[in-house]
């Protein structure tokens, strides 16, 4: 298991990092803040919870045996651990010479302090109960804002100014519904600016918006519409638990209810077809159904994917590093591991016989024994285990049952006694609202994975979110009518030392779109958008050297208008993913997805500006502004620059514009009937007089919607 997490990257606007500590002068070293993350990093791995990897019989991540072996509380002279971290000799210093990851001088002084401090241990803070802070003074109308704010003077910034109304309506349009306004909606709001929370209230109940947050659900439920591996066969029903996802959000399922059905419906009483459907949730992942494969093996991977996942999606947590070995860094024994997996080593799956849709089922008898698997090979058989939740945090309730069953753990995790799921849930909305969670490694609360950027404020938000019916949209609503939410976005030259990557939310972040995003604004500005919701995955066109790899070559793409449907329907087929959506950082749907990259790369552009998709949107915009009720050319790049980006365009932009129009017109004028070939699909709806126009037209269309601006979420 390797981490990206360096002890001092963003730490030193936390006042976290070995400096920043230095620099506080006498302020007490803090355990979770200063010293946990380098042991975590520099010294767990041969000194922490797993015991087959240890060395020297020492273990630092508990107090009691550090103290035992190498650690004089008050003494860093007198303690083993000093001196080994400190000598010269290549033969005695820890880590060794070998090792990837040498302590720094700063971070030899700050184990100095903190042993003369008096060496204290705290639990972690992910594994340490909810409890709800009390919400700073003076507190605001909106308590998100009063933490932020309370952050922000004491660390002597204040907060932007509100985002221009053109720039807030588009950015909660994209947030809330992944489309943008119209032009109407914006110069409405433009000229109430009142009317924001209405707005809000409105997205929140569109049908749009289950479409765009299902989105981030299905990446982390691993969605796909065919197995995988070689054969990667198709699933003809899969979207039916998609369509449930839309629906449960829509409908603003609590999210403990939300939890509950996808990981044990099927063991509700007398469950729905739905809640049934609901529990495809694990049915979502990679299956391998070649000949001559190992079915014992194949379900052993299964059954170790839906652990990972498990509790990578509800807890945070990176379960899968103790399916060989005690967990390195956090808590989570061989045995944990095994015993979580117990959970579903008697699922079998099934289709709900009326839909078909892939479910999950109980075996009631024949039911097998779980056991250890030794350094995680499926063949080699340890201890035995039973159904259990991990060590390290609250029990479960007594079961009903003889044994604990899958709806047990479902409950067990959103329970209010369990430190992770809640806080898990609201970091991801958080991420998806202004770009990184509060805890910017979604996927890992443990030892390794960055602290909280605003501790009180997750917990706040996580002790809020289970007392108000764990509601998504309600907490949604919270915080995109924030000031924190509606400030500008604008580069700031007083906080690029001080906080460069904006952690402590003194602006909003700049975000480019999601791939479907992209495709749905262009589908949408053009008036070719199908909004159907729901049904059947469809088929785009793809030309043919995608298939010159894999087995399915027989693409056919979908008929009439089922093609400008929306991102979400595309099919997605694992040996053969949709360039357009992968070029910009869709995922593939191999694993469990929490957090999306946004890269920044030439093929992007390029994408942009010739994917046959990007430059059908531009000719159908074009001929939408031309036949549309507009007197003369001004008119019309109006409308366009309105449309594509989401504002009327500035004196000086319109000018640019202009002199723009009239260098394309010449050009195509000279180009005769070849450059009216750019009308492509349109022509026949172009009377013979507007050709040129129209064409000049798409070419002002293309601009526009390859300009940053159309690109990204301000």
């Amino acid at each position: 298991m390797h981490h990206a997490f360096q002890p001092l990257q963003i730490l030193t606007l936390l006042v976290a990092t070995s400096t920043g500590a230095q620099a506080a002068g006498d302020a007490r070293i803090d355990f979770s803040r200063d010293i946990r993350p380098i042991l975590a990093t520099k010294c767990y791995a041969c000194h922490g919870p797993d015991e087959d990897k240890r060395e020297a019989n020492l273990r630092l991540d508990v107090r009691a045996e550090a103290v035992k072996e190498a650690i004089r509380p008050g003494k860093p002279e007198a303690s083993e651990f000093w001196k080994r971290i400190s000598t010269a000799d290549p033969d005695d210093v820890m880590p060794p010479p070998s090792s990837p990851k040498p302590l720094t001088d700063p971070e030899r002084e700050l184990f100095r302090r903190w042993i003369a401090e008096g060496a204290e241990y705290k639990d972690h803070w992910s594994f340490i109960p909810i409890r709800r802070p009390d919400v700073p003074v003076p507190a605001t109308t909106n308590p998100i804002d009063a933490f932020i704010q309370a952050r922000l003077r004491h660390e002597g910034l204040s907060p932007a100014a509100q985002a221009s109304p053109p720039t807030l309506i588009r950015r909660v349009f994209l947030d809330l519904t992944g489309l943008p306004p119209s032009p109407e909606e914006v110069a409405a709001f433009v000229a109430d600016p009142a009317s924001y929370e209405s707005i809000v209230d409105r997205l929140l109940a569109s049908p749009n918006f289950g479409e765009r947050w299902a989105r981030h659900w299905l990446d982390e439920a691993r969605y796909a519409d065919s197995n995988g591996f070689l054969g990667d066969g198709l699933r003809p029903n899969a979207y039916r638990y998609r369509d449930w996802v839309i629906q449960a959000i829509n409908a603003d399922m609590p999210f403990d209810q939300f939890t509950i059905e996808q990981i044990a419906g099927d063991l509700l009483p007398n469950p729905s077809r739905e809640q049934l459907t609901a529990t495809g949730f694990h049915r979502n992942a990679a299956l391998n159904t070649e000949a001559g494969v190992d079915k014992e093996q194949a379900r052993f991977q299964n059954l170790a994917d839906r652990v990972n996942t498990t509790g990578r999606v509800w807890m945070g947590l990176t379960i899968g590093c103790a399916q060989c070995h005690t967990h390195k860094y956090d808590p989570i024994t061989i045995r944990d591991y095994y015993s979580f997996y117990a959970f579903f080593n008697n699922t079998v799956d099934r289709d709900e016989p009326k839909s078909k849709a892939p479910t999950l089922a109980e075996l009631d008898k024949d039911r097998r024994q779980t056991y250890v698997h030794l350094a995680g090979d499926y063949a080699r058989r340890g201890p035995d285990v039973m159904p259990a939740s991990l060590s390290a945090l609250p029990p479960m309730k007594r079961p009903t049952q003889p044994e604990p069953t899958r709806l047990d753990l479902a409950r067990w995790l959103v329970s209010p006694t369990n430190p992770l799921t809640s806080r898990v849930a609201v970091n991801q909305i958080w991420g998806t609202l202004f770009g990184t969670g509060i805890v910017s490694t979604p996927d890992d609360f443990g030892a390794t994975g960055e602290p909280p950027s605003h501790p009180e404020l997750l917990d706040w938000m996580a002790s809020e979110f289970m007392h108000k019916g764990w509601s998504r949209k309600r907490l949604i609503r919270l915080i995109v009518t924030s000031t924190t939410y509606k400030q500008s976005s604008n580069h700031r030259e007083d906080i690029a030392e001080i906080d460069p990557l904006n952690r402590l939310l003194s602006r909003q972040n700049r975000l480019r779109l999601d791939a479907e995003i992209l495709r749905d604004s262009a589908l949408a500005i053009s008036g070719m958008l199908v909004r159907e919701i729901g049904g059947p995955s469809f088929r785009p066109p793809l030309p043919e050297d995608v298939f010159e790899v894999g087995r399915s070559s027989n693409w056919q793409a979908s008929p009439g208008g089922e093609i400008y449907r929306r991102s979400l329907y595309i099919i997605t087929l694992r040996s053969v993913l949709y360039p357009l959506l992968t070029t910009f950082d869709g995922p593939d749907a191999a694993d469990a997805c929490v957090r999306r990259e946004r890269s920044n790369t030439p093929l992007q552009a390029l994408t942009m500006m010739n994917d046959p998709a990007f430059v059908e949107a531009a000719q159908s915009l074009a001929a939408r502004v031309l036949h549309g009720n507009y007197h003369d050319t001004k008119e019309r790049l109006t409308r366009v620059f309105e449309l594509t980006l989401n504002r009327p365009p500035r004196p000086e932009e319109l000018t640019r514009l202009k002199a723009f129009f009239d260098e394309q017109q010449k050009r195509v004028k000279a180009g005769g009937n070849e450059a009216l070939k750019s009308l492509s699909f349109i022509e026949k709806s172009v009377a013979t007089p507007n050709k040129i126009e129209a064409a000049t037209l798409v070419a002002i269309a293309r601009v526009l919607m390859n300009l940053d601006e159309f690109i990204n979420r301000e």
